[in-house]
């Protein structure tokens, strides 16, 4: 399914995204919209996987409300690429997502790097390369590595970093940040 576009843009979401004139301070479990609460809430996620070619760039959130149908695009588009398991990932990192890339000002798209992980490639992965943790947040579907061409991984981090909203790891080196919805904690340099 190389190139591959997913969207959870159906006729009901754009209706409601163009219905959604009452702005709401809706709750949320990740503070990582609190900022933007009071100008409307619709949230967007654009992204690029490097992997697979697929591309997914869609509203799943308005005034309040996941919408299910994007939300399972996305569950689609970060499965573990080598084992094509799909997990539920867990909305509180696309919120961290979408919010860092809001505050970093760009309509370039992120480029995932590794979404969910089965354990069987959490352990492969662990057996090959220094640094990855045998109970990563990647194998809860909690957890997401990303990089943008147009901005550092230190711009990213900080962007992610004042969410407050999870852990954010820099990876320089490798030219990448990892963003969860874990217990809030940096790393990296």
């Amino acid at each position: 399914m190389a190139g591959q576009a997913f969207s959870g843009m159906t006729r009901r979401g754009l209706l409601g995204a163009f219905a959604a004139t009452m702005v709401t301070a809706a709750p949320t479990t990740s503070h990582a919209f609190g900022f933007l609460r009071g100008a409307g809430d619709i949230r967007r996620i654009n992204m690029y996987n490097g992997r697979t070619g697929e591309t997914l760039d869609t509203i799943y959130w308005i005034d309040g409300n996941y919408i299910p149908e994007a939300l399972t695009d996305v569950n689609r588009f970060v499965r573990d690429w080598r084992t094509g398991q799909i997990i539920n990932f867990d909305p509180r990192t696309l919120d961290i997502l979408a919010a860092s890339h809001a505050l970093l000002d760009v309509s370039e798209p992120y480029m995932l790097l590794s979404g969910y992980r089965s354990p069987q490639t959490n352990a492969m992965l662990a057996s090959q390369t220094e640094g990855v943790a045998r109970n990563s947040l990647h194998m809860r579907g909690q957890a997401a590595d990303v990089r943008l061409k147009s901005r550092s991984v230190n711009q990213m981090a900080r962007a992610a970093e004042a969410c407050s909203s999870g852990g954010v790891g820099r990876y320089s080196r490798s030219n990448f940040v990892h963003m969860d919805c874990g217990a809030v904690r940096h790393w990296g340099a």
